[in-house]
């Protein structure tokens, strides 16, 4: 990484943002920080709102590089990456097959799990099916299984006699199918992988009326406490660290990722650490952790997105 002008392979970037995902207005919010960014870093920078005639958009502008950060469903799924790659166009994060892998929450938790990284216990299942009867004991989790920042998780509650039907056909489905998997209580922790090495370890404390990190944890000012670094033992920062990199490896990620994980340890809790996900483009809103996680390491915004664009290439597989 490098402050160096003199140095860079990319001068006019493309940075993608917005799309028509259910993350439109949080890639709004993470692309205009990134082209500002790029700009004040000496790129040309080209801004779009990306839309279905994205391929056309592309072919007037004829970016060096596109700086990819739509979030969700055709921007994170694999399905922009295929298009850049049939454009021949640079690109940052990770390739076709790993953000098509990670997108998909149940496939990515069984690759995971194949390479020794501790997931939660989980199925499909058709939505009406979870609306109608539990899919297992509760207490467990329900949500869609292609969307990200914690859009359509409900929470079913020990005890609770039926599933909330009506949050539950609220879900973003997939064919027709939803995940619920065992609730974990606990911490909620996160870990990135900048440049091949685990970043430090955030503890996310959500606000008190909030009962996780929700979409609106996530996103509102005060929604969320961020305690850098997590005060945890030294054996379970390590673990984390350690299962972090191996995920990001594990599904063929490039570029930037991030993991998330839960830790029970709650009194009398079981002490069980589980990857709930690893997200391929994290979030660079305000509020977002990986910007907080790299300048926690000493590396600025500015140089974040500068070394992610010089990073860019085409067949990325991992």
């Amino acid at each position: 990484m490098t402050d160096n002008a003199d140095t860079r392979k990319y001068h006019h970037v493309a940075v993608l943002m917005g799309g028509w995902s259910a993350e439109r207005e949080v890639s709004l919010n993470s692309g205009t920080p990134c082209a500002d960014a790029l700009e004040q870093q000496g790129y040309r920078v080209t801004r779009i709102d990306a839309s279905r005639d994205l391929a056309t958009r592309l072919a007037e502008v004829k970016p060096d590089a596109c700086f990819n950060a739509l979030h969700g469903r055709w921007g994170e799924d694999g399905c922009v990456q295929g298009i850049l790659e049939c454009l021949g166009i640079p690109y940052t994060h990770s390739g076709v097959l790993a953000s098509a892998l990670a997108m998909h929450k149940q496939r990515a938790k069984l690759v995971m799990a194949a390479a020794g990284v501790p997931v939660a216990e989980g199925r499909m299942l058709a939505r009406e099916e979870a609306a109608t009867r539990h899919a297992m004991e509760p207490p467990y989790v329900a949500k869609p299984i292609a969307e990200g920042s914690s859009v359509g998780v409900v929470i079913v509650p020990k005890g609770a006699n039926a599933p909330p039907a009506d949050k539950i056909r609220q879900i973003p489905d997939l064919d027709g199918q939803i995940m619920v998997e065992r609730f974990v209580a606990g911490r909620e922790l996160t870990c990135a992988v900048i440049d091949g090495r685990a970043t430090a370890i955030i503890d996310i404390v959500p606000r008190g009326d909030l009962v996780f990190y929700d979409y609106e944890a996530k996103y509102a000012s005060g929604g969320s406490i961020h305690v850098l670094p997590a005060k945890i033992l030294p054996d379970v920062y390590q673990s984390i660290q350690k299962y972090t990199v191996l995920a990001h490896h594990a599904l063929g990620c490039r570029g930037v990722s991030r993991a998330d994980f839960r830790l029970d340890d709650t009194p009398g809790g079981t002490g069980q650490l589980i990857c709930m996900e690893v997200n391929t483009q994290p979030g660079m809103t305000a509020t977002s952790l990986v910007p907080e996680l790299a300048a926690h390491d000493g590396l600025s915004f500015g140089a974040l997105v500068r070394w992610m664009v010089e990073d860019a290439s085409c067949n990325r597989s991992g």
